[in-house]
């Protein structure tokens, strides 16, 4: 089923897929829902799976001066709001952290389960480890896109799907270069974790945008959260991983989902 939401004046892109316990994946700044494409089949069979278009990507058509990220998080409530959802588990790549780690904590209640999937978006982190992702995001300044989303092993291995990947971002009005607004100062690790939602902070092995070392350093300051590594992955372990991606989530929103239920 696709549809769209009217939010002052834009129309929000949705979809649904399936039936069952409401699972809802926000992608990152090179995507849109046309990403998922690995994952609607697999979720679909056993969750209500929720895919949309952040504004100013794929067939969420923003202004050319709205407010972008400013309104993701309110865009998402919005979203959940119209589908008659009380509480569902959020799947997020990049960009998409950003919305649901700031609507985790902005609404606890409403989350069963987080999923940050190569990304640390959202997030304020103490000194030590946000000197260590400045010189991350220094050192990845003058990459290609591919070379910043994909990892050097799927880009050998999978041309043509790599390829495809930068084709999926074509259709979105906005880059990282030119996407508006600011989602704010964010969250601290300490605030997630008070929230008390499960999260799962996942990442591929050669993501160079969020390496593991970064990641494993934030999921630390998490308690109660998990980590899971994949291997020969990057950035977009749901793409280039697929099979492996699926498992672990699966396996983690599964369980959660069946808490909530209880």
């Amino acid at each position: 089923m696709t549809k769209t939401l009217s939010i002052d004046g834009l129309d929000l892109y949705y979809e649904v897929h399936g039936e069952g316990f409401p699972v809802v994946f926000a992608h990152g700044v090179g995507g849109n829902h046309a990403s998922w494409y690995h994952q609607i089949p697999v979720f679909s069979r056993e969750f209500r799976m929720i895919t949309f278009d952040h504004r100013g990507f794929g067939n969420s058509r923003d202004a050319a001066d709205g407010p972008g990220r400013s309104r993701f998080v309110a865009d998402l409530g919005a979203l959940l709001d119209h589908l008659d959802i009380r509480k569902a588990a959020l799947v997020a790549q990049s960009m998409g952290g950003g919305t649901c780690s700031g609507f985790t904590v902005k609404y606890p209640e409403r989350v069963a389960a987080l999923v940050l999937a190569d990304t640390l978006v959202g997030l304020k982190l103490p000194p030590a480890l946000q000197q260590r992702a400045a010189a991350v995001t220094q050192a990845a300044e003058n990459l290609t896109q591919k070379e910043r989303v994909l990892g050097a092993s799927f880009l050998r291995r999978e041309p043509a799907l790599s390829e495809l990947y930068v084709q999926l971002a074509s259709f979105n009005m906005v880059n990282r270069k030119t996407l508006r607004g600011s989602l704010g100062e964010g969250c601290t690790p300490g605030e997630l974790a008070a929230t008390g939602v499960p999260v799962l902070f996942l990442v591929g092995a050669e993501d160079v945008l969020f390496p593991p070392d970064l990641v494993a350093g934030v999921q630390q300051l998490v308690k109660g959260s998990r980590y899971v590594e994949l291997p020969g992955a990057g950035h977009s372990a749901y793409f280039e991983a697929p099979a492996a991606f699926n498992e672990s989530v699966l396996a983690f929103v599964r369980n959660q989902a069946a808490r909530t239920a209880r």
